[in-house]
């Protein structure tokens, strides 16, 4: 197994940061390497949404990874799995509410079983490199308007 997780402080509140990061469409804000996505089945922002992505994959060849929102807690966790793709990593954010700020863990992990477990060392490389993007959520995040 391939693990890897990141932690930022967003200076917005909870409900605002899990809105955000609830719309898979805001994605390409905020994720570098994504091509395209679209909700494929179920309703934006719930549990058992769908989300069709293609990545710019090696040699700069399309690449799916769809994925599904499979648990979604307001203001606190979102849970998702990928569903297609070369891996198939499952994991989530998970926040908590610090003053006025919101502390955001985005954390992967992907299982690596027969001959996958050779690669450890690029997937895991893989799953950092993503979730230290969380950095760019944070700025993408605090660049927006406050709604007050």
């Amino acid at each position: 197994m391939a693990f890897a997780q990141h932690e930022v402080l967003v200076q917005r509140d909870a409900m605002t940061v899990y809105t955000y990061l609830l719309n898979g469409l805001n994605l390409p804000a905020w994720q570098q390497g994504i091509r395209s996505i679209s909700l494929s089945s179920g309703s934006a922002g719930s549990a058992g949404a769908r989300y069709q992505v293609t990545l710019t994959g090696p040699r700069g060849r399309p690449v799916a990874e769809d994925f599904e929102i499979t648990h979604a807690r307001p203001g606190a966790e979102i849970r998702f799995q990928v569903v297609a793709g070369p891996s198939l990593p499952n994991g989530g954010f998970y926040l908590s509410t610090e003053g006025a700020a919101t502390r955001v863990r985005f954390a992967l992990e992907a299982p690596l079983k027969g001959l996958r477990s050779l690669a450890r060392p690029a997937v895991q490389r893989r799953l950092q490199a993503r979730v230290a993007q969380l950095e760019r959520l944070k700025a993408v995040i605090e660049e927006r308007p406050t709604a007050d």
